[in-house]
């Protein structure tokens, strides 16, 4: 028994939100969360703590350690002690609860010392946001981006990626991050339904390579829909940004440009209250540390 493992799970960004129709896609960026998980013999006992934002609820953590030991028919002999730290902003839309769900089954797993394929694992993470209620579809899209990196376009509903693409290394992505909190599980799913026949158009065009413009067509839809301004990201589109849109549920901005025109974004963006977040694409596997 090995009792005791960290592991790592990447950040994820929108390019089709699949509230809307089941169906999405995200890609990876190098923004990160760490988790690391100790089993104890107090069964049934979940000692969980986010240590880089700890007035949030850890239950997320607890939701995915359980699911992992039912998996193994272990639920009856393992409590456990995790931690969890990131430098992903919490209830922005920017996947901080699927790069956290990632890493907290892939801890427990190595805790356990066993062995499950990428998917099997994802999945676990899937159905413990599922269970602790921060998520309304799963984010199976956002798990797999995070877990994978790189793109990843997905049925949500069958648990399927379709496609996946890997893409330029000399850009840069920048998130405009209000201070406002919006947490998934309180968003206004009937409004995002309403523009489906809009969204499955944006998610063909990711599917054709497309992309880019995808995740703009995506975030002006989204915006509209649930009342955001959109001139974040049509004025980072000014600036030269390849694709600009809502991350997500928001509030959160994505937006990707080439590294010489991120300055560009930057100064557009001084006219907006709110913090500017900077990432690459990422293209590596969740990993267990230690």
């Amino acid at each position: 028994m090995r009792g005791k493992a960290e592991a790592v799970s990447h950040g994820a960004a929108t390019i089709i939100n699949a509230i809307a129709t089941g169906r999405g896609a995200a890609i990876g960026i190098d923004l990160w969360t760490k988790a690391r998980v100790q089993l104890t013999d107090k069964v049934g006992v979940f000692e969980g703590k986010i240590v880089s934002d700890p007035g949030e609820n850890p239950i997320l953590i607890e939701k995915t350690v359980r699911r992992v030991l039912k998996h193994f028919n272990l639920e009856g002999e393992f409590g456990a002690k995790v931690e969890t730290w990131s430098n992903i902003p919490i209830a922005r839309g920017l996947k901080s609860s699927s790069a956290a769900g990632n890493a907290i089954a892939l801890a427990t797993v190595a805790a356990l010392n066993k062995n499950l394929d990428d998917l099997a694992i994802v999945n676990l993470g899937v159905d413990g946001a599922i269970d602790a209620r921060v998520t309304i579809t799963g984010a199976f899209d956002d798990a797999c981006a995070s877990y994978f990196g790189g793109i990843v376009i997905t049925d949500n509903m069958k648990k399927r990626v379709v496609k996946r693409f890997e893409t330029a290394e000399n850009l840069t992505v920048l998130f405009h991050v209000p201070a406002e909190k919006i947490y998934t599980v309180g968003s206004d799913v009937h409004r995002m339904k309403g523009v489906a026949s809009l969204v499955k158009i944006a998610y063909k065009e990711a599917l054709k390579g497309n992309y880019w413009a995808a995740l703009t067509l995506n975030g002006l839809i989204y915006s509209s829909a649930l009342g955001y301004n959109p001139s974040v990201a049509v004025d980072a589109l000014m600036a030269g940004a390849l694709a600009a849109g809502l991350s997500g549920k928001g509030p959160a901005v994505t937006v990707v440009v080439p590294d010489e025109k991120k300055d560009l974004v930057k100064v557009a963006w001084e006219a907006y209250e709110g913090d500017i977040l900077e990432a690459r694409i990422n293209h590596k596997k969740a990993k267990v540390l230690g």
